[in-house]
């Protein structure tokens, strides 16, 4: 497998085998009261790539068309999640999460750090501080080196060392010479699918960033935790770290409006599905 992995596309949450044939969790939900989807990514050759900042990113859904227009960032739709490995939580990030121009960005960064940028209706893209006003980063199928504002585009970002928080850092001068000795590197020289994964990588030093990194196996340890209110969460169950993290992305991109659309519509066929076997 490794690198020679051309692209995923996701299967809708129809499409996914769960603990139930239907989609219900016969434990409840996990004990808190929310629902469970099993999300799986299967091999495709598919080639449609409107999404170019980020080749592996592109899935053919059922979701809303969404437009790639530039739009002012609404951290109101950007979706509050939680990543958990069995019981314990490694990512989080909660709602209204505060950005800054790039220009305020370059103030406070300091070598090493992972740096988020973030446009409504566009995946976020993630790069890694290298000093000297420059990031390193994954582009378009290629690693590159060039400077905050130019990668920005303009949009707003954030520092974002501390979403990944069951990892340790490594020290910032091995995360820059991480990020820098891939510069140049493209196509199947590659080992991760997106910004995210480079730039966590080059951060973390953690395998389970890289394409192939953990084995894909029946149980589904990880679980991505949708968060619509303080009564009102569902979750995802995936079987490594890397399709968390694209399935998140793509939350992203869509938005939070979205995201509760795609799921209520899914649960609402499901118990069409579940009164047609079992009755009312």
């Amino acid at each position: 497998m490794g690198n020679q992995v051309e692209k995923l596309t996701r299967l809708s949450y129809a499409e996914v085998p769960t603990s139930d044939p239907n989609g219900f969790d016969p434990d409840g939900g996990g004990g808190d009261g929310a629902q469970r989807i099993g999300v799986s990514y299967i091999f495709s050759n598919d080639d449609d790539d409107d999404d170019q900042d980020e080749r592996f990113d592109h899935f053919p859904s059922d979701s809303p068309a969404v437009s790639h227009e530039e739009k002012p960032f609404d951290p109101e739709d950007e979706p509050e999640c939680a990543v958990y490995y069995r019981d314990e939580c490694v990512y989080e990030r909660r709602a209204r999460a505060a950005t800054q121009t790039p220009e305020s960005l370059l103030a406070r960064c300091r070598p090493g750090d992972l740096l988020e940028f973030v446009a409504t209706g566009q995946y976020p893209h993630w790069a890694v501080y290298v000093g000297d006003f420059q990031v390193v980063h994954l582009h378009r199928a290629e690693v590159r080196n060039n400077f905050l504002t130019d990668v920005s585009q303009g949009k707003r970002g954030r520092i974002v060392n501390d979403l990944y928080r069951f990892y340790r850092a490594l020290p910032p001068d091995v995360v820059v010479r991480n990020a820098l000795e891939h510069v140049g590197s493209r196509d199947r020289e590659l080992c991760w699918r997106n910004s995210e994964c480079f730039a966590a990588w080059c951060r973390f030093g953690k395998r389970e960033f890289k394409i192939g990194g953990e084995i894909r196996i029946g149980k589904q340890p990880y679980k991505l935790k949708l968060v619509f209110s303080e009564k009102k969460s569902h979750i995802l169950e995936f079987q490594c770290l890397e399709d968390v993290i694209m399935e998140k992305r793509r939350n992203d991109q869509i938005g939070k409006d979205a995201v509760a659309q795609e799921l209520a519509n899914h649960l609402n066929a499901t118990q069409d599905i579940r009164e047609a076997h079992f009755g009312n």
